[in-house]
């Protein structure tokens, strides 16, 4: 690999962070650049997203990356960190996209009985994936309010798919910081999703 290279891309991460700054400062012309150096990575994120939905989903991966690109123009006006930031934000707009699709597919099925499950069962593949998802997503909302850090960790992690030093890069905190908020984040969503007992 070439000094200056991310592991998944042969696109050099200087450029992706200097286009990201741009079009953070409100350079359009910037994110048509940038489109072509990360469309593949965002492809690899939707499909490992897709992966573990459910069979029969109705939305495919092109779809959610290019529903995934609609978000991101929204939100034009980050202050792009770098490379890291912009693939983590990608995975948590995919994830809001899939459980909107789920919450307004599951409305009905909600009815008044709470949905439990173990925290490997919501981030396995499962017939009732939607569920989990939604479920998930509540709990996730529920540690960001308690402690917002360890929530992005899960985010970077599982969701985005970046290694301890990539989110440590990221969060602006140590690797060893990373680990101790990936366990504790677990924990506590372990318990919540098993109804806090």
């Amino acid at each position: 690999m070439v000094p200056g290279e991310s592991p998944e891309s042969t696109v050099p991460v200087h450029q992706v962070t200097g286009l990201l700054v741009a079009w953070g400062a409100g350079d359009e012309s910037a994110f048509e650049k940038l489109v072509p150096l990360v469309h593949a990575e965002l492809r690899r994120l939707a499909h490992r997203e897709m992966a573990r939905e459910r069979a029969g989903h109705t939305l495919q991966t092109t779809a959610l990356v290019n529903e995934a690109y609609l978000r991101l123009i929204d939100v034009s006006q980050v202050r792009w960190q770098d490379r890291a930031h912009f693939f983590a934000m990608s995975a948590r707009l995919m994830r809001r996209i899939l459980v909107d699709h789920a919450r307004s597919r599951d409305a009905k099925k909600r009815g008044g009985a709470a949905f439990h499950a173990s925290l490997d069962e919501a981030l396995t593949v499962s017939s009732e994936r939607g569920s989990d998802l939604v479920a998930l997503d509540d709990a996730l909302k529920a540690l960001a309010a308690v402690d917002s850090r360890k929530c992005e960790v899960v985010e970077l992690r599982y969701f985005g798919g970046l290694s301890v030093e990539e989110s440590a890069e990221a969060l602006r905190v140590s690797p060893d910081t990373i680990m101790r908020d990936w366990r504790l984040a677990k924990a506590w969503l372990l318990r919540e999703l098993a109804g806090g007992a």
